[in-house]
């Protein structure tokens, strides 16, 4: 394998559905890992779930002001390396990626607090796994 291939030079995005949990707190958590990342949904919505906001800063990690949709991401970034699903099965977007990679997760949404600290620590393990991940 060519070891010249840096997952850090790649355009990471996370992608669910609205873009105000699961998405954004593997954008942030990449982040802080050193990766290009970004995050989307595939549908519209105004603002990011306060309990994501809570769960990331008991870890000191700030997230995104403002969920985007996955069409105003490729306007902004332009080509997206690797593109990262996570549980939207049935509603995710057909983007042009050179790798495409499929997270199960549950959304969180209108649970208790734990259950968002749960699906957290999940998303930290799988970004931490694939910043460790030869392609």
């Amino acid at each position: 394998m060519d070891k010249s291939f840096k997952i850090s030079d790649e355009k990471i995005a996370f992608v669910c559905i609205h873009n105000k949990r699961r998405s954004v707190m593997a954008e942030s958590f990449a982040k802080n890992l050193g990766l290009n990342a970004y995050s989307a949904g595939v549908e519209k919505t105004e603002e990011i779930d306060e309990k994501i906001v809570e769960v990331m800063a008991e870890l000191g990690l700030k997230v995104k002001e403002r969920p985007e949709t996955i069409l105003e991401l490729t306007k902004k970034i332009g080509n997206i390396d690797i593109l990262v699903t996570m549980g939207c099965i049935g509603s995710c977007p057909v983007v042009p990626a050179k790798k495409y990679i499929a997270w199960n997760i549950k959304d969180p949404a209108g649970k208790e607090i734990e259950v968002y600290r749960k699906i957290r620590d999940e998303i930290k393990i799988k970004v931490e796994e694939l910043l460790k991940s030869e392609f």
